[in-house]
């Protein structure tokens, strides 16, 4: 199997990052998140859930609207746990927004914003198809995913979900020690 990866356009790296979880270039549009955004806060003029210049940046609340389309949910990752703790097979994917630098052209301001990367198991490797990256990369089993995860929590302003189906998010079958 091929890995699918988009590629960032704009501020879309939440569009990029649930198609590439799922690896399906048809999976959501921009189209598709505008119309979640009018649903969470109709009627505003300036919608809170993405950017007031319509280029994307959408917030958590339309990737877990999203995934409910899918018939999944994101689980918030609790940073208090060890990763040990997770069972790696449970979820689909994972999408974590990590701190990302404001460029204006070569000039690196001192503003922060958040991006969003999916992480993604095709045929038994692990990858990070974060949408700024000309290409996947490899991370490989599940002890290098953990150890991915693990250095991406510890910097700051950095949340993990996980993105599961209804059945085991209601299950908790994600965690281990919990009902299978």
């Amino acid at each position: 199997m091929s890995v699918y990866h988009e590629r960032q356009k704009w501020e879309l790296c939440a569009l990029h990052a649930l198609n590439n979880v799922f690896q399906d270039s048809q999976a959501f549009s921009k189209q598709v998140l505008d119309e979640l955004c009018q649903n969470l806060s109709p009627g505003t003029v300036l919608n809170p859930h993405k950017s007031m210049l319509g280029l994307g940046n959408y917030d958590v609340n339309v990737i877990m609207a999203a995934l409910q389309h899918k018939d999944c949910e994101a689980v918030w990752w609790d940073k208090r746990r060890g990763l040990e703790e997770l069972r790696l097979e449970a979820p689909i994917g994972f999408i974590v927004n990590i701190p990302s630098p404001m460029q204006l052209g070569f000039v690196s301001v001192p503003i922060r914003r958040k991006h969003w990367i999916a992480v993604r198991q095709i045929d038994g490797t692990y990858y990070n198809l974060d949408s700024k990256l000309s290409k996947p990369a490899k991370i490989g089993d599940s002890s290098k995913l953990r150890s991915f995860l693990e250095a991406e929590l510890r910097r700051k302003g950095c949340e993990l979900l996980l993105v599961v189906t209804k059945e085991v998010a209601e299950g908790k079958t994600w965690l281990r020690g919990e009902a299978s």
